[in-house]
């Protein structure tokens, strides 16, 4: 199965096109991705979304934004101007996730709020009446999580054999 999960940031402004046929919204945008080392340099990747999830990418996506896509990779052969052909990884979107900025203000608020004071019904008397429980406390907003970046291949000595044996 083909099912990626990727954190991208967004190089360029979705652009959207419709399809001669039955006129469907398709757009495309430029992503960069982290290598998986430090070292690493940074990858830069196709994105495409059809239908409403183009219109979604129109209206919600801006360049310099985070967001955590899922979709599939495929290899696409496009002819270069010299005519050489060459080969480029092209994502179809499938779901989009923005990723909120650190200390946005956007961000839910982590208080809890103040329990509201229950009416006594009339004739009840103060032990009858029972007051809800307060609510419990939130977690504290704490660091994004991390993504494990070691590498798939553990890095040998040249005088190392990968095979045990």
């Amino acid at each position: 199965m083909n099912h990626c999960l990727l954190e991208v940031v967004v190089l360029e402004a979705p652009q959207v096109r419709y399809t001669q046929d039955n006129q469907t919204p398709v757009a495309e945008m430029a992503v960069q991705l982290d290598g998986l080392r430090p070292d690493d340099p940074p990858g830069q990747l196709k994105v495409v979304g059809w239908g409403n999830l183009a219109q979604d990418l129109q209206n919600r996506v801006q360049e310099g934004q985070r967001l955590m896509i899922e979709g599939r990779l495929r290899m696409s052969t496009m002819t270069r101007a010299d005519g050489l052909k060459e080969k480029r990884a092209e994502f179809t979107l499938s779901r989009l996730h923005p990723l909120m900025a650190q200390g946005s203000s956007t961000a839910p608020s982590m208080a809890p709020s103040a329990p509201s004071p229950t009416p006594k019904p009339a004739g009840a008397s103060a032990r009858e009446v029972s007051r809800p429980a307060a609510p419990a406390p939130r977690p504290a907003a704490g660091p994004p999580p991390t993504w494990n970046t070691a590498p798939l291949v553990p890095d040998l000595a040249e005088d190392d054999d990968e095979i045990p044996f």
